[in-house]
């Protein structure tokens, strides 16, 4: 049995599961889609078609699903927002709705439009945003006013430090960590370290490997291979991509560096590469 605070408005449609808890002065559209032991705890609201899944909680002030800041798609029919299971939602998060523009493309998927993508176990904190189109992964933690542009993809277990500010269609890899107050202009690879105003890769996310439960030796053979790719002194970077797919082979996750960083060159982007 679901609770709703009788000042709450929920328009008739609206699909609530067993055991939503819906406090005071929310907001509720037609079209939404609440996962079972949901909470919105107050001044909440769910805009358009929007979904929610199971045990998400989120705090008062947050907004989401309403059109995307995008002149001219703001109340776009169709467009969607699909929140995963097991999100912490905190004060005045926003996440918007997608677009006809549709999302970042990459290689293999077909990119989908109309709709912006938020994965399960997620931590949103106070003032984050998700903007149109975006696709977030599993374990996801934005710090407080951390900010993604439209069409951004960010890869499970990342960390996006408070303040940080992530520019439209980038993507940042498997794991990586943003510092705060950063400027992202350009991809970054998975497991990667960025900080500065206008941010540069310092290195490997080493303490976050560690306490995700990778051990020693395969820290240091993916350290090893990173030194050689982004600060090695054989031929350009280009001949050294090429190079470390023969030298680091039986490494799947340097492996997945590789194909991330072929995958932006290949589509005329800009990688992130380590400052010298």
């Amino acid at each position: 049995m679901s609770e709703i605070h009788p000042s709450s408005v929920v328009e008739k449609g609206a699909q609530i599961a067993e055991n939503v808890q819906i406090g005071p002065f929310c907001f509720i559209s037609s079209k939404a889609k609440i996962g079972k032991n949901v909470k919105l705890i107050s001044h909440v609201t769910v805009y358009g078609d929007t979904t929610i899944g199971d045990d998400t909680v989120v705090f008062p002030g947050a907004c989401l699903g309403t059109g995307p800041q995008d002149h001219g798609n703001e109340f776009q029919e169709g467009a969607k927002l699909v929140i995963g299971k097991r999100n912490v939602i905190r004060e005045n998060v926003t996440m918007h709705a997608g677009t006809p523009k549709g999302q970042n493309p990459i290689k293999g998927e077909e990119p989908q439009k109309l709709i912006t993508i938020v994965g399960d176990d997620g931590m949103f904190m106070a003032g984050s945003h998700v903007a149109h189109d975006c696709v977030v992964g599993n374990n996801v933690i934005m710090t407080n006013n951390a900010v993604i542009g439209g069409h951004v993809r960010i890869g499970d277990g990342a960390i996006l430090g408070g303040n940080c500010a992530v520019h439209q269609f980038c993507r940042i890899g498997r794991k990586a960590m943003i510092g705060g107050l950063s400027g992202v202009t350009r991809d970054v690879i998975p497991f990667g370290i960025v900080t500065g105003d206008r941010a540069k890769l310092r290195g490997l996310n080493v303490i976050g490997l560690k306490r995700s439960g990778f051990d020693e030796p395969t820290v240091k053979a993916i350290t090893r291979a990173y030194m050689y790719i982004f600060k090695g002194k054989d031929g350009n970077f280009e001949e050294r991509i090429k190079a470390a797919r023969t030298k680091f082979k039986d490494n799947a996750m340097v492996m997945e560096q590789l194909d991330f960083i072929d995958e932006a060159l290949d589509g005329r982007r800009n990688i992130m590469t380590a400052e010298i």
